[in-house]
């Protein structure tokens, strides 16, 4: 009986150890509730880094607008750069390209614009030996129809460009040559510049010509008048 009681304030004696023990462990898992600090390593020695929180009035919504106003702004300046690297192109002029595509019937033209012209291939007949790369003139009929796409002609800007030509021979009283192509009523027809121009026959040679047929497929001189 006396082994017994000896005993049992020994088993008081640990409960009674152990309560102070969890009474220290209780505000560490009380604080877990909140944010608990975290130990960081240090130059040899262990600290605590706290966690701000913002303030229980702060404005979420203006914190996003701002953000959404800040991602138009730029996406804006974005767009700006790509457009600056673009080419500046106006309707009714002539400007150069390169060929970036062809198949059997058409030819696609990169001139710098945001969107690329399609050519027939038949306006390039002249030119049988036409090869991704190459540069050519075409003229800007539209910028875009009604499906964003540029609307170009290079049989337009050849034309365009002879015409210019033809005028400053004409003006200057130059002389130009020109292919003579085949015959027709009273004369021939002659290719000056990609355009067909008539030459009569009274002004192919000082004195009268019978076979027209024997100058065809020749260059020849001419003067505009």
């Amino acid at each position: 009986m006396a082994e017994e009681q000896q005993q049992a304030p020994s088993e008081g004696a640990e409960q009674q150890a152990a309560a102070p023990e969890a009474a220290q462990q209780a505000p560490a898992r009380a604080g877990a509730k909140s944010q608990p600090p975290t130990p960081v390593e240090g130059s040899g020695n262990t600290g605590t880094v706290t966690f701000a929180e913002p303030p229980a009035d702060f404005d979420w919504e203006a914190l996003e607008d701002g953000q959404q106003e800040a991602g138009n702004a730029q996406r804006t300046q974005l767009e700006k750069a790509y457009e600056d690297t673009l080419t500046s192109i106006a309707e009714k002029e002539v400007v150069d390209g390169t060929v970036v595509g062809m198949n059997k019937k058409e030819v696609v033209i990169n001139i710098g614009y945001k969107s690329e012209g399609v050519v027939p291939l038949s306006e390039f007949r002249y030119k049988p030996d036409l090869a991704v790369g190459d540069k050519v003139e075409v003229y800007i009929e539209k910028q875009e129809d009604k499906g964003g796409q540029m609307i170009i002609s290079h049989k337009t800007a050849r034309v365009h460009n002879a015409w210019i030509k033809v005028n400053h021979a004409m003006a200057n009283d130059e002389v130009i040559t020109g292919l003579v192509k085949c015959r027709t009523k009273g004369g021939l027809i002659v290719d000056v510049f990609g355009i067909e121009a008539f030459l009569p026959g009274s002004q192919i040679d000082v004195k009268p010509i019978r076979d027209y047929d024997q100058y065809e497929g020749n260059t020849m001189e001419f003067k505009v008048v």
